[in-house]
């Protein structure tokens, strides 16, 4: 049903009024939410676990509901705009996105002389951020989630391609040596225009979706991620940047351009340097590059936790070790500590 409702909303994106889609997108999010359906209650255990982490003691369940509820109305709104993005011009989509942070001068030196990977999470609307790469640092090639809908893939993928992202699908056989390949030739242009350019390789990797990922620690426990980011970067010794996503309110003039009240900051919250791991086995480095790019990013999901749209089980207490694969025996000890109290 969602599904086809999705789809509904991206074949007649052009004559939809927005405010009418965002409303009832909103109006979902706030039934889900009151009657905790559709991955709220996992949405909330997630969310525990970031609240935990920054405060240093349990949430209020007052506090948790509250932050669940904004995240749902958050997650709603990324889908109510990722259907509708064709509809909108450069011009508004431009005013409704904006670059920051500690290492966005660094990015943008990088890109002028190779192709990048990048870690993103399921925050904010990655959509609008490849987009906004598009427009003002480098075109983008990543990967979205193979669906069972293929009608629904397709629409994805359409809607971002239109939009300047170039998309493989997971499950894609030789997928890393695939994006390697992009990286490597891609990189051999010499700037925009010669046909050749070099490219923004961004992954949302906070959830591993092969069962092969590697795990970090993050939030006060363990969650299992996609190596992807570490491998582009530590092959192809290239500096890998860590992205979070999260929502501004807008104001004056460029809330006009916007025509909405919200728009997002592109925050290039951190960097990880390949060379600082050479001395070490490749798939010791690759796991120590994991784990520091979810350090730096986690800082920016505490500062932002009602962006963070994560309804499925992803930490350690809620894995099902049956479906995994290629466990350390480190972590096998303490899932099972974990799991008898411990």
């Amino acid at each position: 049903m969602i599904d086809s409702i999705l789809v509904f909303v991206a074949r007649h994106a052009s004559s939809l009024p927005e405010r009418l889609v965002r409303g009832l997108f909103l109006l979902a999010a706030d039934i889900m939410w009151l009657c905790r359906i559709g991955g709220e209650r996992q949405l909330e255990r997630n969310l525990t676990h970031v609240l935990h982490a920054r405060d240093g003691r349990m949430p209020a369940r007052r506090d948790l509901r509250r932050t669940a509820h904004r995240a749902m109305r958050s997650y709603f709104t990324y889908f109510s705009e990722a259907m509708t993005l064709e509809a909108r011009s450069n011009e508004t989509l431009d005013a409704r996105v904006r670059g920051a942070g500690t290492y966005l001068d660094a990015i943008l030196a990088d890109s002028r002389t190779a192709s990048l990977p990048a870690a993103l999470g399921h925050q904010g609307n990655w959509d609008y951020a490849g987009f906004w790469s598009h427009l003002h640092l480098l075109p983008v090639t990543t990967v979205a989630e193979r669906l069972s809908n293929e009608q629904l893939l397709e629409e994805f993928i359409e809607i971002r391609e239109r939009a300047g992202i170039s998309i493989f699908t997971t499950k894609t056989p030789g997928l890393t040596d695939k994006l390697k390949d992009v990286m490597r030739e891609q990189g051999k242009g010499k700037g925009a225009g010669d046909g050749n350019e070099h490219r923004l390789v961004p992954l949302l990797a906070d959830r591993d979706l092969s069962h092969h990922g590697e795990f970090v620690e993050a939030f006060d426990s363990m969650i299992r991620v996609a190596r992807g980011p570490a491998t582009l970067s530590y092959d192809l010794m290239t500096p890998l940047y860590v992205v979070n996503v999260y929502r501004e309110k807008l104001h004056g003039e460029r809330r006009k351009k916007a025509q909405t009240p919200y728009g997002y900051v592109i925050d290039i919250s951190g960097r990880v340097d390949p060379a600082d791991y050479q001395g070490m086995e490749r798939e010791d480095a690759l796991r120590a590059i994991s784990q520091e790019w979810v350090r730096q990013w986690s800082q920016g999901v505490m500062a932002h936790p009602e962006d963070w749209h994560m309804l499925q089980p992803v930490f350690l207490e809620d894995m099902d070790t049956s479906r995994m694969s290629n466990v350390p025996p480190d972590v096998e000890r303490r899932i099972e500590a974990v799991r008898s109290g411990k």
